[in-house]
């Protein structure tokens, strides 16, 4: 969090005293031996609570004699006041963890770590904060470093975080006081005589065995899960499986892999459903009556909840000719999740859903987000609206907030919507032609003049979507059309999620943004280098705005390397996440935007919404003070839930992709290169969306360069070698589904490099590259 500048004024200087010095291990102005004021003290205690002790205090600022006495009469008084709380022989602030404490390690984050919560933490101090674990390396050989894993609770040693953007603290573990419970999963392969092994289903697994009165029935290659009943000094560690969750080759059991791995949780506790079960319908209570008002959803035909819905008509007011009033209803699901209800902390537990092929893992319980929740044809339903008027230029002219009772005129299919705009009407979509549907395509086509005029990021990046068969398994992969119907909906959400934004700011209120910063200048120069090579430029300086980037989108488009050009550029971005702290969103070039239209899905939503039911006096369901005290931890931990949901979709999407094309190894496949690194090529099989890895040393017997700024391998003597966006033909020589990696034998030949390439291998062969055999990594993904 930023801080604001202090007050010097404060800190007079006596005279025989020593200089202002910074508080060790902390950059806390201060005198040596004289009392610090009240804040710099309680942000010392804050910052080192391994030193909140009088002792470490009155040695920390050098106070002896009298001055500790008057130490002691302050920390009292802040005591009195609430603003310290004393725990044994420490101090800490109220909400703030001691020293040391015992936590619960309940997720990792998107780079593996684990994380972990308080085992112990009162309701009424708002959201427990998220530790990072730091294990030691230190005895790990000798078997004396405590080592803990997903579920453990451990004792552990808390210290402030030094970097923003994560959980507020780290922490050292003690001692491992509880190992994991109903936590594993693995492969069951029997064994002679009854019983089996279980082989772990990722690098950082171990093999176990299984007694046979412990089988479950499983057969050999059953996905199973387990509990660890035994682990000794020696041997192998016992499990005993509780439940089967079918072949491995299944696709059901390849996102449960995925959902295992990223510590997932899946299955809601019995609280959660009863109090889901046992709500009922939303009163009228502190709403207005909009039920006559023809909204309609609009959403993939196999959508099961509906949370959005819109309508636009002509705006009647003479002081706005041609301009539209834009309406976007969104479920009210806060009326329904309330603050530290089991529902609640549920749903910050999981942060967001999770969208695989085969299933969903939701955030909310079904009895919320596919029913009370999900705004259904003809059915009376809770929401917040958003009314928004636009001039015939595109301007919002402004934009009030309701809290309502709706009935959905309509449920269309995006295909649906689309189908009729274009004259193909059907009995849901004809009678609402002329009075619905086309007034909403004259306020896209309104809003879209606005749209042009702010110039968002436009990168043409398909996104492709896995079909399944019946029986689970892949049929094809497709990239599905890119629709007007699409684009309405998601210029009015945005819009929608402009004016919660600015809602908030107006009310003075805390709330959670969805920010995006600028790339950073480092990534800026990369592309800068990149585009140099295709002899196209990228301005300097560091106010970049999302039309530089456009004006290099558009020079490439029709060109043999756009698409590479859209990838570099998509890899030049930064990572959208969630802040309490406004820094506006680069990408969409917005300056106040925060996620208002899917609290089914998305944690940060809900917060937006409480924060509006609060500010604006719409009745039950607000923003505590607890919550917007927890803000910076809160969006700290969706942000990590949000990359960890990220990171699982994408690699049960391997892995359906591995295990689809596991029979095919030896065949020959068109496929393009999609990542350039010193150990080798990654390729991407259009057809399939399928990633796989090329190592260098297969090749070919010429010497390969790696070319950071070409992003090419080029051979040292023949000058012939492989750059981004190349076109290519592979052979498939191994898949591993399980891991979700598939490697190829490159067939093409390479192409002459450019000039520039090959010039900079005779300038001296600046990098010759890692070890042929040195294993890469995936190439950067992003999303918006």
């Amino acid at each position: 969090m930023t801080r604001e500048p202090r007050d010097r004024s404060r800190h007079s200087t006596r005279s025989g005293r020593a200089g202002r010095e910074l508080a060790p291990g902390a950059d806390i102005p201060i005198i040596h031996g004289e009392i610090p004021p009240r804040e710099v003290l309680l942000r010392f205690i804050a910052e080192n609570p391994e030193r909140a002790s009088k002792r470490e205090i009155s040695k920390a600022f050098g106070l002896k004699g009298e001055t500790r006495v008057e130490l002691k009469a302050l920390l009292k008084r802040l005591e009195e006041e609430g603003l310290l709380e004393k725990r044994r022989k420490s101090l800490t602030r109220p909400g703030g963890l001691p020293p040391v404490t015992v936590l619960d390690i309940t997720t990792r984050d998107v780079d593996g770590e684990l994380i972990g919560r308080p085992a112990e933490w009162l309701e009424e101090a708002g959201v427990a904060p998220a530790v990072a674990i730091r294990q030691s390396t230190v005895g790990k050989s000798s078997g004396k470093a405590p080592v803990a894993g997903l579920g453990d609770r451990v004792l552990a040693k808390i210290f402030p975080a030094k970097e923003r953007g994560g959980p507020a603290y780290t922490a050292r573990i003690i001692k491992v006081l509880d190992k994991r419970k109903n936590i594993g999963m693995g492969v069951f392969r029997p064994t002679p005589g009854g019983g089996g092994r279980i082989m772990p289903i990722d690098r950082r697994g171990e093999e176990m065995t299984v007694d046979a009165d412990y089988t479950a029935g499983a057969k050999d290659g059953d996905l199973v899960e387990l509990d660890v009943v035994r682990t000794g000094r020696y041997g192998l560690p016992r499990a005993q499986i509780k439940s089967v969750v079918g072949s491995v080759a299944s696709e059901k059991a390849i996102s449960m892999i995925a959902i295992h791995a990223h510590g997932i949780p899946h299955v809601f506790p019995d609280a959660v459903i009863r109090e889901a079960e046992a709500a009922g319908p939303a009163t009228m209570a502190n709403r207005e009556d909009w039920r006559s008002l023809p909204l309609i959803t609009i959403d993939p035909a196999d959508a099961k909840d509906h949370d959005d819905a819109v309508h636009a008509e002509a705006d009647p007011s003479p002081d706005n000719p041609g301009g539209v009033i834009v309406t976007v209803a969104i479920a009210d699901v806060s009326y329904y999740v309330r603050p530290k209800s089991a529902l609640d902390r549920e749903a910050l537990k999981r942060g967001n859903s999770v969208y695989f092929p085969d299933r969903v893992v939701p955030m909310l319980p079904e009895r919320i987000s596919n029913d009370l929740c999900s705004l259904k044809e003809g059915v009376d339903r809770p929401a917040l609206a958003v009314r928004m008027v636009f001039s015939k230029e595109g301007r919002k002219a402004g934009h009030t907030f309701h809290r309502i009772m709706m009935k959905s005129a309509a449920k269309l299919s995006y295909q649906q919507a689309q189908a009729a705009i274009d004259g193909q009407t059907d009995d849901k979509t004809g009678p609402i032609l002329e009075q619905i549907l086309k007034p909403l395509w004259n306020a896209y086509r309104i809003m879209t003049i606005g749209r042009d005029r702010r110039q968002p990021l436009e990168l043409d990046m398909p996104e492709r979507k896995i079909l399944l068969k019946e029986d689970g398994t892949v049929d094809r992969v497709i990239v599905p059309p890119r629709l007007d119907a699409h684009k309405l909906i998601e210029e009015m959400m945005i819009q929608a999620n402009v004016a919660a934004a600015e809602t908030l700011e107006t009310k003075r209120q805390a709330l959670i943004y969805r920010v995006h910063d600028a790339p950073s200048l480092a990534k800026q120069e990369t592309l800068r280098e990149f585009l140099q090579t295709l002899d196209l430029s990228l301005a300097k300086g560091g106010n970049m705005r999302s039309n530089h980037f456009n004006g290099i989108l558009s020079k490439a488009q029709g060109k043999p390397f756009e698409q590479m050009v859209n990838e570099m550029v998509l890899r030049s971005q930064s990572q959208a996440i969630y802040s309490p702290e406004n820094i506006g969103h680069f990408g969409l070039n917005l300056m106040k935007y925060a996620h208002f239209t899917s609290p089914i899905r998305r944690y940060a939503d809900l917060i937006v919404h409480r924060a509006l039911v609060g500010s604006l006096h719409f009745g039950e369901g607000g923003l505590t003070p607890d919550e917007e005290a927890a803000l910076d931890d809160i969006a700290a931990e969706i942000s990590t839930f949000e990359r960890r949901a990220m990171a699982a979709e994408r690699d049960t999407v391997d892995r359906l992709i591995a295990h689809h094309l596991s029979g095919r190894v030896n065949e020959e496949f068109d496929a393009r290169v999609s990542g350039v690194t010193k150990a080798g090529l990654f390729v991407t099989l259009p057809d399939y969306g399928a990633d796989g890895f090329v190592p260098i040393s297969t090749l070919g017997r010429d010497y390969f360069i790696y070319d950071e700024a070409h992003q090419a391998l080029s051979g040292e003597k023949t000058g012939l070698g492989y750059r981004l966006g190349d076109p290519v033909r592979v052979k498939l020589v191994e898949a591993v589904p399980l891991a979700g990696a598939l490697r190829f034998e490159m067939l093409s030949e390479g192409r002459k490099m450019p000039t520039g390439v090959r010039s900079f291998h005779k300038a001296g062969r600046r990098d010759r590259g890692a070890p042929r055999r040195q294993p890469g990594t995936r190439p950067p993904r992003g999303r918006r």
